[in-house]
């Protein structure tokens, strides 16, 4: 399985949503909080090609973008191709 990792903050609801579709699905992901860690931002919005906002979701080397793309991928069934390629 590809390495997931989720940039974040502790009051964003978008965050734990797409962290709860990550847990149900048995995936596992390193967490960046961003209010923890401010020092990780500019890397965040860097990597995430100028987005700012939380989450900010990354599979393997790939930029999925927030809760509702990810969430967009699960509907049509790239989810699981993208965690397993």
């Amino acid at each position: 399985m590809k390495p997931v990792e989720i940039y974040t903050s502790p009051y964003c609801g978008y965050c734990h949503a797409a962290k709860r579709l990550l847990t149900a699905k048995g995936v596992c992901f390193s967490e960046i909080d961003v209010m923890a860690a401010p020092e990780r931002k500019p890397e965040m919005i860097q990597r995430a090609n100028g987005g700012r906002t939380v989450p900010q979701i990354f599979i393997g080397d790939e930029h999925i973008g927030g809760c509702d793309e990810l969430h967009a991928l699960e509907r049509a069934g790239k989810l699981d191709p993208m965690l397993s390629a």
